[in-house]
């Protein structure tokens, strides 16, 4: 059994960064009997300096890659068709808000000491991008928190603190200093790194390539 170190650099506001993982996660199960992966997730900010009200999200995709609102309809289409096609859903009404999440990768990084990290990242895309959730609502917030088993009073505490502020600067720092600009960005093995909403395919013939190489590489 080929065993893999993964290390996921994304952002929960990321819709891509769920398609990837979704089709990683179908890529292993189909390698199951041969592969197994231990995955870590790494915090990236697409928009570090969002006020925390939040921006509706038609109006900041227009702003901010000059999109029309024609395009910004045929990009949500392909968006939830991908989505799909990966087994997630994709809900989007005029009403979404893009939102800093730099709160969001503090509780990610504190549940990963939990070993609950998956589970919150996961939670926080379906309550993000299918249930229509404001995560930038602390109630909702502790509420997806408790939802998988994590101490909603310990997360209370964390978000009305600077606990975790740190330590995600100093995760996002090195993970830029490394030239990762875009997410997500999955890095295998230290070594290895795909980058976008690859297919499940993709994964499955980039993880039997390394295993091949590394299996030569043994002494």
């Amino acid at each position: 059994m080929r065993n893999f170190k993964i290390d996921i650099v994304s952002d929960v506001m990321c819709p891509w960064c769920v398609v990837g993982y979704k089709n990683l996660e179908a890529a292993l199960a189909e390698l199951k009997d041969d592969m197994s992966a231990d995955i870590s997730w790494h915090p990236f900010e697409l928009n570090p300096e969002m006020p925390i009200e939040g921006q509706n999200l038609n109006e900041h995709l227009m702003q901010k890659y000059g999109l029309t609102e024609e395009q910004g309809d045929e990009n949500r289409q392909r968006m939830a068709e991908a989505g799909q096609r990966a087994g997630f859903t994709f809900n989007f009404d005029d009403a979404r808000i893009m939102i800093n999440s730099f709160d969001l990768h503090r509780l990610l990084m504190w549940a990963g000491e939990q070993g609950k990290q998956t589970a919150l990242k996961l939670a926080f895309f379906e309550a993000h991008f299918t249930d229509l959730k404001y995560l930038n609502q602390e109630e909702v917030l502790l509420e997806v928190v408790e939802q998988v088993g994590l101490d909603k009073e310990q997360a209370r505490n964390i978000l009305q603190s600077d606990q975790y502020a740190q330590a995600v600067r100093q995760a996002q720092a090195r993970f830029k200093q490394l030239g990762i600009s875009s997410v997500p960005t999955f890095i295998i093995n230290d070594k290895y790194a795909l980058s976008g909403g690859q297919p499940s395919e993709s994964f499955i013939q980039a993880l039997r390539q390394i295993s091949e190489e590394e299996a030569k590489e043994a002494p």
